[in-house]
């Protein structure tokens, strides 16, 4: 059985105010640190990790050192989030009276990009060549239990390609500090469930 464990980075200010922040390398907020901490003393984390990666922003960086110190980790750009271009570290109600923000949010294609970032299909075949080098890995080793720390966007990416055919991509989102625990077998997925429980 090889594992992989997908976590959102915790909160940063951007998580709090409700803005958009996909490539803006904020750190995370000493709320998010301190709730990260409390998760962790809820033992919701893995007590022992094979290797490490993230999508190498500083929110996602600092998350490992917050719950595991400083090991060593390997950085996967493609599991960056979602580049919001223009709209980045604004809200729905400051954008929401813009022609190419009502472009974006109400395209059902996928086709529309954010002003001067992606668009939702973009975003789609770049995490899909990084989940699928996170999954290379993975499979190399026997018995492999590794550790993503990468985007709420990314994840729900990451869970719909695995899990299609779903009614409503938004669910598959997690809260800060939270992700999903991925098992597969013979180099297929078997299992998966949320980090929410404890691990036995």
């Amino acid at each position: 059985m090889n594992e992989i464990v997908l976590l959102r980075h915790g909160k940063t200010q951007a998580t709090e105010k409700q803005f958009y922040c996909g490539q803006t390398d904020l750190p995370l907020s000493e709320s998010g640190k301190e709730e990260l901490c409390l998760l962790r003393r809820q033992n919701i984390y893995p007590p022992s990790v094979d290797k490490f990666f993230s999508s190498g922003l500083l929110r996602a960086e600092q998350t490992i050192d917050v719950l595991y110190g400083k090991v060593e980790r390997v950085a996967l750009p493609d599991l960056k989030e979602y580049n919001f271009g223009h709209f980045e570290m604004k809200g729905h109600l400051e954008l929401s009276e813009q022609d190419d923000y009502q472009a974006w949010i109400n395209d059902s294609l996928g086709t529309v990009s954010c002003p001067g970032g992606e668009s939702r299909n973009e975003v789609r075949s770049r995490v899909a060549k990084g989940y699928a080098k996170l999954l290379e890995s993975v499979l190399a080793v026997e018995k492999q239990l590794v550790l993503a720390v990468c985007h709420g966007g990314t994840i729900a990416v990451i869970m719909d390609l695995i899990r299609p055919n779903t009614d409503n991509f938004a669910k598959w989102l997690p809260a800060p500090g939270r992700g999903y625990w991925l098992q597969y077998r013979d180099g297929c997925l078997h299992d998966y469930h949320p980090v929410k429980e404890v691990q036995v």
